[in-house]
């Protein structure tokens, strides 16, 4: 078992010096301070996309597949570089969406259903994505815009979930970290991963995970992990982050020869991650 476990984590330290290698030499990053006049709010957007596939999609080698990141609430956008980099490397056009300015309103925590005095927020958070959607298909018209992946933490989990909810047709797999409100998509035509934190200080509301039976039935992957909910962030540790690194690159791996196609349901995963000597 030790030595399983040594083996783990050196995979674990070697996909993530992959990465931090890659986001410096191979992966160009960009921010966008945009402007949406028809709300007179501005968005600012991360950018990150690899730029050895970046030059092949404008010579007509295919489309960028894209990635949107939401923050969760009061993190800065910028804050996911070790989930763009992932994203990035696996050839995705990644756009991280500032979700929330500090003159928003405080958001709401009293614990209800249908996500008491949030919608408002997810709604906002998908009228962000929708403009940013549309000004990057000018900025960068080689990309594929119509089966996004949708990727959030925490309260941007959930607005990502949302935001496929109400757009299944634009949305071909959601990762999220941690989303507590917003009730999983039940659809075996969208590939779901969602990692969940062991924290006391942040519970899932009732009826937004999907039951085992559900999850599998629509191929949707849950991964139970010893992680605080901060950690999900450039904040965390670096082995927790590194653990997450490779399971979403997994992930990935297992749906990029069919983005178009439904997902699998024969055998969703649904694991643990640790228990582990995160610091």
């Amino acid at each position: 078992m030790k030595r399983a476990f040594v083996i783990v984590a050196c995979v674990c330290a070697l996909i993530g010096g992959v990465y931090i290698a890659a986001s410096k030499w191979a992966i160009r990053h960009e921010t966008l301070d945009l402007f949406d006049t028809a709300r007179a709010r501005p968005v600012a957007v991360d950018i990150a996309v690899r730029r050895d596939y970046e030059m092949k999609a404008d010579n007509g080698y295919g489309k960028l597949p894209v990635a949107i990141i939401s923050n969760g609430n009061t993190v800065k956008n910028t804050e996911y570089s070790f989930l763009a980099n992932v994203l990035a490397a696996r050839g995705y056009l990644v756009a991280s969406i500032q979700q929330d300015l500090p003159t928003d309103p405080p958001l709401v925590t009293k614990i209800g259903m249908p996500y008491v005095g949030r919608e408002p927020v997810y709604e906002r958070g998908e009228a962000n994505i929708l403009f940013v959607r549309q000004q990057l298909k000018q900025w960068q018209p080689n990309a594929d815009y119509d089966h996004l992946t949708m990727v959030g933490h925490s309260n941007g989990g959930d607005i990502s979930m949302f935001f496929a909810r109400q757009h299944p047709g634009l949305v071909s797999k959601v990762i999220t970290l941690d989303n507590l409100r917003v009730p999983f998509v039940l659809s075996d035509k969208m590939k779901i991963l969602s990692f969940r934190s062991k924290d006391p200080n942040f519970e899932t509301d009732p009826g937004v995970l999907p039951t085992q039976q559900q999850a599998k039935a629509d191929g949707i992957d849950i991964v139970n992990t010893q992680f605080q909910h901060t950690w999900m962030s450039d904040r965390g540790p670096d082995a927790a982050k590194e653990t997450i690194q490779t399971t979403l690159d997994r992930f990935l791996s297992d749906s990029a020869s069919s983005d178009l196609s439904p997902a699998p349901t024969d055998q969703p995963l649904i694991g643990k991650l640790g228990p582990a000597p995160y610091p």
